[in-house]
């Protein structure tokens, strides 16, 4: 059984090929899941469209998802009913199953940590300009006074340091949510730990999206969503129309339960402005 059905393949190939289509034809859990993740955007009120934003990020997720190398390749193998043989060439294996060759997630900090490892005791302090990637998460814990702070863009999880000032109240773990085929092991590893999770992401309909659908369900209480006290101001003089009007908002607002995140969403909307996160890097 395939993991990416013919239809699907074909509306993901007509995106690429630079159509705009229906969001009625394209709509599926696919297209909302590449929505989340700015792949593709989707316009419109009443009669809503998709259109593709980025080509590339296309095929790296189709890659790193379903191992599906060449999206056109794999129409036609499936239109001509290929032989398994012919599939392994496209997809990556004779079953079309997803396959990763690691297990695990980055994780980064500023000041050393001690953590633990297969019941064995280690220090967490990666050089600059290195992470450490923990493959046996299921063994992997930390001190119970150390919040987890998820970083959305791998801009921010790179430039920690240039953030310090933000998170002196803390004493931080940073993960990375990329690569995205990783986060499954990320929301595994937090729902096994009890440290509170602070989300940093995007300030815009998007980025709280991907909190509350990728994370907040899951964590419940323990989560919350970062917001600095600027924030206001900030996306009053610096936020960007254009990450308001090419996003629509795929959640409830009446249904979140942060306080702090409501008013932003209100702010967002009062504005008609987002901000992207790499803001709050110092001298970038």
């Amino acid at each position: 059984m395939t993991k990416l059905s013919l239809k699907r393949a074909k509306i993901l190939a007509e995106l690429k090929n630079g159509a705009k289509l229906a969001y009625s034809y394209a709509k599926s859990a696919l297209i909302t899941e590449l929505y989340q993740e700015n792949i593709v955007f989707i316009t419109g009120k009443h009669r809503k469209t998709v259109e593709l934003i980025n080509g590339q990020a296309l095929d790296d997720y189709l890659a790193n998802q379903m191992q599906i190398y060449d999206l056109e390749e794999y129409v036609a193998a499936l239109e001509t009913e290929a032989s398994r043989g012919a599939m392994v060439k496209v997809a990556g294996n004779s079953k079309l199953a997803k396959g990763r060759a690691f297990t695990g997630f980055l994780v980064n900090c500023y000041e050393p940590i001690l953590a633990s490892l297969r019941q064995e005791d280690f220090m967490l302090n990666p050089k600059p300009g290195s992470f450490v990637f923990v493959a046996d998460f299921e063994t992997f814990t930390i001190p119970s006074d150390v919040t987890v702070i998820g970083m959305e863009n791998a801009q921010n999880f790179i430039h920690i340091k240039e953030q310090k000032h933000l998170f002196s109240q803390f004493k931080p773990l940073f993960i990375s949510r990329y690569p995205q085929n990783q986060n499954r092991d990320v929301i595994s590893w937090l729902q096994k730990i009890s440290n509170p999770y602070l989300h940093f992401g995007d300030f815009d309909l998007a980025g709280i999206g991907i909190y509350l659908h990728e994370y907040k369900k899951h964590l419940g209480s323990r989560a919350q969503f970062f917001i600095p006290p600027s924030m206001e101001k900030d996306i009053q003089n610096y936020g960007l129309r254009e990450r308001y009007h090419v996003q629509t908002m795929n959640f409830n607002p009446e249904t979140i339960a942060e306080p702090q995140l409501r008013n932003l969403v209100t702010i967002i909307h009062a504005q008609r402005k987002g901000l992207d996160q790499e803001f709050y890097i110092d001298n970038l």
